[in-house]
């Protein structure tokens, strides 16, 4: 067997090998969809966020558009990201909130440092809510519009240069 037969297989190893590291390290889409966008909130209950209200369903809050905001008081890149929601209620957006796994005391304190951004808060002590909206962490919103339907999936904290979008986005649901 000549001497070049017997490095063959170990080179068509490193070429597979070497191929996939390539397809791995190259995705075709880096961008993550939710299977919801497109359809209508889901028929889940928040609770209040104080201890003598009761739950209110999510659909409850339709009728104009709005963004859908989960958060927490626990959260870092909530912090940072309070800010953007400011500014985006200055500019007349509706922000719902969601706190998760979070205690009224502490959403009260967080929007009593940070500002509040929130038409209204509810709270999802057990992530039962963020899990029925395919949302995989905090912070993270939805463009929802006056129906209820999901128009919009943001997965992380809203930046500056995000708010341009966000606002051109509602302004087509209007």
């Amino acid at each position: 067997m000549s001497r070049g037969l017997r490095f063959a297989p170990l080179l068509v190893l490193l070429l597979v090998i070497g191929a996939m590291v390539w397809r791995l390290a190259t995705p075709t889409d880096t961008n993550v969809t939710s299977k919801l966008v497109g359809r209508p909130l889901p028929a889940v209950l928040l609770g209040p966020t104080d201890f003598n209200g009761n739950p209110f369903p999510l659909r409850s809050l339709t009728g104009k558009p709005m963004i859908l905001n989960f958060f927490g008081s626990w959260c870092l890149p909530c912090v940072g990201e309070a800010p953007m929601l400011e500014a985006l209620k200055k500019r007349g957006v509706r922000i719902v909130g969601i706190a998760v796994r979070d205690t009224p005391d502490a959403v009260a304190d967080f929007v009593e440092q940070r500002g509040n951004p929130y038409a209204v808060i509810g709270m999802d002590p057990e992530s039962k809510t963020q899990i029925a909206l395919g949302s995989s962490g905090v912070p993270e919103s939805f463009v929802v519009d006056g129906k209820g339907i999901i128009r919009y999936q943001h997965i992380g904290p809203i930046a500056a240069d995000d708010v341009p979008m966000l606002l051109k986005r509602l302004d087509q649901l209007q």
